[in-house]
């Protein structure tokens, strides 16, 4: 099977697409080979909320935001925590590029392409309470006008363009079993022909073989994203020593074709493979009530003011609060035995600080209703958040605390809870809300937020006592361990080409997006700080299609 293509780009999600547009804008050819169906073009970013990292950003300065590029890169390389002589060698250089990418043409770039973010910004990643540490010390997090889907409209539309012309193919339900390499040099793929299916986006498909394929190409570009579909490998890889043994129950952010089998293809092949023990869960996962995948979990974007207690009642410790420092409180979590914990909240939180990850839970703003947006501002949970409150087997709504703790209890799969201590957690709590000064720090973290002008009017509840029944009723939602990005993967310089274990280049070899670790083998170090995982995918799949429309013959 020959399509006479100039490169070969294994993976049809963001990056791929991104470095596919910028090789056709060179007039270059491309087939395109995915194990999925055409409905999954744009892969996993359709279904993200589309949160970008902007740095100085003119939204951020109308907000009155003081952001900097070298603020920015204290955060990342704060954050990052890079340790590692040889496997953070090219991580650390893409940080820096990223960085100067997110506080340069980043945002230009995709304005030329028709992408629009929200007027207000979002603060994801608090931090971990210091300066020099983890966490976003200003708001960057920007909410695509569209959300996920907008992110791959703006690249999916030039690249159908450039099919029409044809300069692109599309090889869906062909999935890659083997790299060809030939003198070193990566000059194609070969693999087998998957049953055609007609699943929809994001459902499991079957892995039926009707056949076998082989394609040639002048390089191969690996898009083909990380593992967070694959708990099998999600727990071979788990960082037992950093963080505590794997969970013995988790759910799934991703859908189930994100299972990570480029990345050993590619590793013999010869390509480095680094940093694989370092990965990025959330740990506010909820089960979804109408789920697309299997074991589908929808993660709450949270405010700061709910209660967090872990699976005995205990409240989490300083600064594990909501929104704050999401690696931090996944390895409490995970030392504590339990594999899940509780937010307790009153009706006025939920309506206010609830956001729910993903497109699809987002109509709004992903449907860009303006009319519907607005109505966010009006008393009632917006309707996603609702449509939990009333079918999610997570979620315990009661009139007192009495009636609460029994609902948790009738839903908990560990220890039972007991009520007294329940209760005190939650009655020392509401003695702090009386004054305007408080030594909780949590409750210190609420006024920080609420300095922010757009977070105390759209996003932040105003404190006030969990046991006021004028703020009922209470609410409990009980949360689960959700697996969701790689933070390693293949070493790849800073035009994404892949390196060799001994640090040579792998000629005809590039990878970008999540199966490069986001640029690099891991452009996040330890920790990511949010709205930085599709900048990953645009910057790393841009510098792979840049590169290889320089260099090719």
């Amino acid at each position: 099977m020959s399509d006479d293509a100039d490169v070969i780009v294994v993976g049809a999600g963001l990056a791929g697409l991104v470095a596919t547009y910028e090789l056709t804008r060179a007039g270059r050819r491309v087939t395109v080979v995915d194990q999925e169906n055409e409905a999954n073009l744009g892969g996993q970013a359709f279904w993200s909320l589309g949160g970008l990292f902007f740095v100085d950003s003119p939204e951020q300065r109308r907000m009155g935001i003081k952001d900097s590029h070298d603020l920015a890169l204290a955060d990342w390389l704060g954050s990052a925590g890079f340790d590692r002589d040889r496997e953070d060698h090219w991580p650390r250089q893409w940080a820096h590029a990223y960085v100067d990418f997110a506080a340069g043409e980043k945002r230009d770039y995709l304005h030329r392409l028709g992408l629009r973010v929200m007027p207000t910004v979002g603060w994801a990643e608090r931090g971990a309470g210091t300066a020099a540490g983890h966490g976003n010390s200003v708001p960057r997090f920007h909410l695509t006008w569209g959300t996920g889907p907008e992110v791959v409209r703006v690249f999916r539309e030039p690249v159908l363009a450039a099919a029409a012309r044809g300069l692109v193919t599309f090889r869906y339900r062909h999935q890659v079993d083997d790299l060809i390499v030939e003198n070193g040099a990566a000059v194609g793929v070969r693999g087998t022909v998957l049953a055609p299916s007609s699943e929809p986006r994001g459902a499991a498909s079957s892995r039926e073989a009707a056949g076998a394929f082989e394609l040639r190409a002048q390089a191969v570009v690996v898009t083909s994203g990380g593992i967070g579909g694959n708990q099998a490998l999600v727990r071979r890889n788990w960082p037992a020593d950093r963080v505590g043994p794997a969970p013995a129950s988790m759910i799934t952010g991703v859908p189930a074709h994100v299972d990570g089998r480029m990345l050993e293809i590619t590793e013999s092949a010869g390509g480095s493979l680094v940093n694989r023990d370092r990965m990025w869960h959330y740990t506010e996962g909820i089960k979804n009530w109408d789920p697309i995948w299997p074991d589908h979990a929808i993660r709450i974007i949270p405010g700061p003011s709910s209660l967090w207690l872990d699976a005995t009642g205990q409240r989490l410790p300083v600064p594990l609060f909501p929104g704050h420092d999401t690696l931090a409180t996944l390895k409490h979590i995970v030392r504590t035995g339990h594999d899940h914990t509780w937010f307790v909240l009153t009706r006025s939180i939920v309506e206010k600080e609830f956001a729910l990850s993903g497109s699809e839970q987002n109509p709004d703003i992903t449907g860009k209703d303006l009319r519907l947006v607005l109505s966010r501002g009006k008393k009632g949970a917006p309707g996603p958040v609702q449509a939990f409150l009333d079918h999610g087997e997570d979620f315990v709504v009661r009139p007192t605390l009495q009636e609460l703790v029994d609902g948790m209890n009738a839903i908990n799969p560990g220890p039972k809870l007991d009520f007294a201590q329940v209760e005190r957690e939650i009655v020392a709590r509401d003695r702090e809300v009386d004054n305007a000064y408080t030594k909780d720090f949590q409750l210190m973290s609420v006024k920080n937020a609420r300095a922010y002008w757009p977070d105390r009017i759209t996003r932040v509840a105003k404190p006030h006592r969990l046991l006021d029944p004028a703020h009922g009723p209470l609410i409990a939602v009980r949360l689960h361990l959700l697996t969701r990005k790689t933070l390693g993967g293949l070493e790849t310089t800073l035009d994404s080409q892949v390196v060799r274990p001994d640090g040579s280049l792998f000629d005809g070899l590039y990878a970008a997006g999540e199966v490069a670790g986001f640029g690099g083998g891991g452009v996040h170090g330890y920790n990511a700080l949010e709205g930085t995982f599709l900048g990953g995918c645009i910057f790393s799949g841009r510098a792979a299609g840049r590169a290889l429309a320089r260099s090719l013959a």
